[in-house]
C-alpha cells in the first residue's frame, strides 16, 4: 500500500462486532484497500474471477471466428483453441479441427458461469458484511484473521485439495472422457491412456537429471504426463488434508511473517517459479504442447515472420514471471519490515522489533 492507505475515513462493524479501518487510498491501490475488510476483498475476488471466465468465453468464441482450417494453427495467433484441441476435444487424426462445436459449448458454458460469479462479486462487495463474521455457522466458517496461523493454514489446506481435485480431473478426461491428443500414436490422434506410470521411481527420477538436463520437461510419453498428475493429485490432497487438521509447527511459526501482505508475497513467489517453469516446459517439449498445434520446437517466429503460440506462450509467460518475482521481493521487504515495526508512512521505526505474528 502507498503511504495514503496508512490513513483512515471510518469503521465498519461486522455481526460479531469487530472493527475494522477503511482505508483513504484511490483505487490505483487495488485489493490493498480491503486488506482489513475480508467481506470486500472476497467479492474483488470473486469478481476478479468472474472477469477471468468472462475473458476465456469470450476469447474462445472469438478464436472459433477467427480459425482458418486452411491454415496451421500455430499460425493464427490463437491462444485457446490449442489447448482445448491438446484435450482432445475437436480434433482427429495428424491434429486436424474436425469440429468446433465443442470449443462453442465452452466458451457459452465460461459466459454463462462468468455471470453467476460477477453476481457474486457484486453482491459481496457492495451489498454483503464488509467484514466476514468469525463464529461456528456456515458463513462464519468463512470469516478470517490475517493473523490465526491455524485459520490461516485451514485455507491452504482447502487450496491444495481443490488443487488435487483439478488435477484428478485432467486424469479422468485421459482415462476415461475421451482421451488426450497424442501427437506420436498413428501420426497424431486422441487416444484413452488406459495404463498410467504410477511407479513412483519413474514418476520422481523427473526431478532428477535423469532425463538428460530438461528435467520434468523432458517427458516423451502422456502414460508419464498422466500417471504424475495422479500422483500431484494424492500429494496435493494429502497434503491439504493435512493442513485443515493440523496447526502449524513451531520452527514455522517463527520463520513465517503472519500478514496479508506476508501472503500475497508468498503467492507471487510461487506464480513467478511456475510462470519460469512453464516458460522453459514449453519452449522444449512437443509431447504435451504437440508441434502440430504449438509450431516447431524452440522456435518462436516461423520463416515467414510470423510469432508461433509456443512464441506467444514462452514470452508471455517469461515475463510475466518477471514481473510476479519483482512483487514477490518487494512485498516480502515491506511485509518484514512491517513485522519489525517500520512504519512505511513515516519511515521510522515505530515499536521495537519483536517476533513475526
Amino acid at each position: 500500500m502507498t503511504t495514503a492507505t496508512m490513513d483512515t475515513v471510518n469503521t465498519v462493524n461486522n455481526l460479531d462486532g469487530i472493527t475494522s479501518s477503511i482505508p483513504d487510498a484511490g483505487w490505483w491501490n487495488g485489493n490493498a484497500r480491503f486488506a482489513e475488510l475480508s467481506g470486500k476483498l472476497l467479492g474483488a475476488h470473486v469478481a476478479h474471477a468472474g472477469l477471468i471466465v468472462l475473458w476465456a468465453g469470450a476469447m474462445t468464441l472469438f478464436e472459433i471466428t477467427r480459425y482458418d482450417a486452411a491454415k496451421p494453427i500455430y499460425e493464427q495467433g490463437l491462444i485457446l483453441i490449442p489447448h482445448l484441441a491438446t484435450l482432445g476435444l475437436g480434433v482427429g487424426k495428424g491434429g486436424v479441427i474436425v469440429d468446433t462445436y465443442p470449443y462453442f459449448v465452452i466458451g457459452v458454458f465460461h459466459l454463462i458461469s462468468s455471470a453467476v460469479l460477477g453476481a457474486g462479486g457484486i453482491y459481496h462487495a457492495l451489498l454483503g458484511e464488509s467484514v466476514l463474521s468469525r463464529n461456528q455457522s456456515f458463513a462464519g466458517f468463512f470469516g478470517y484473521d490475517w493473523k490465526d496461523q491455524r485459520k490461516m493454514t485451514s485455507i491452504l489446506g482447502i487450496h491444495l485439495i481443490l488443487l488435487g481435485i483439478g488435477a484428478w480431473l485432467l486424469v479422468a478426461k485421459a482415462m476415461f472422457w475421451g482421451g488426450l491428443f497424442d501427437p506420436w500414436f498413428n501420426g497424431g490422434q486422441v487416444r484413452i491412456i488406459s495404463n498410467p506410470t504410477l511407479n513412483p521411481f519413474v514418476i520422481f527420477s523427473y526431478l532428477f537429471p535423469v532425463h538428460g538436463l530438461a528435467g520434468m520437461a523432458a517427458v516423451n510419453n502422456l502414460e508419464d504426463v498422466v500417471g504424475g498428475h495422479i500422483w500431484v493429485g494424492l500429494m496435493c490432497i494429502l497434503g491439504g488434508t493435512w493442513h485443515l487438521i493440523s496447526s502449524p509447527l513451531p520452527w514455522t511459526q517463527k520463520i513465517f511473517v503472519w500478514s496479508g501482505e506476508a501472503y500475497l508475497s508468498y503467492s507471487l513467489g510461487a506464480l513467478a517459479y511456475m510462470g519460469f517453469f512453464a516458460a522453459y516446459f514449453v519452449t522444449v517439449n512437443n509431447t504435451v504442447y504437440p508441434e502440430v498445434f504449438y509450431g516447431p520446437v524452440g522456435v518462436i517466429e516461423t520463416t515467414t515472420g510470423v510469432v508461433t503460440v509456443r512464441g506467444w506462450l514462452a514470452t508471455s509467460h517469461l515475463v510475466l514471471a518477471s514481473l510476479f518475482l519483482c512483487g514477490h521481493i518487494w512485498h516480502a521487504i515491506r511485509a518484514r519490515l512491517n513485522a519489525n515495526g517500520f512504519d512505511f508512512q513515516t519511515g521510522d521505526m515505530v515499536q521495537a522489533p519483536g517476533i513475526y505474528q
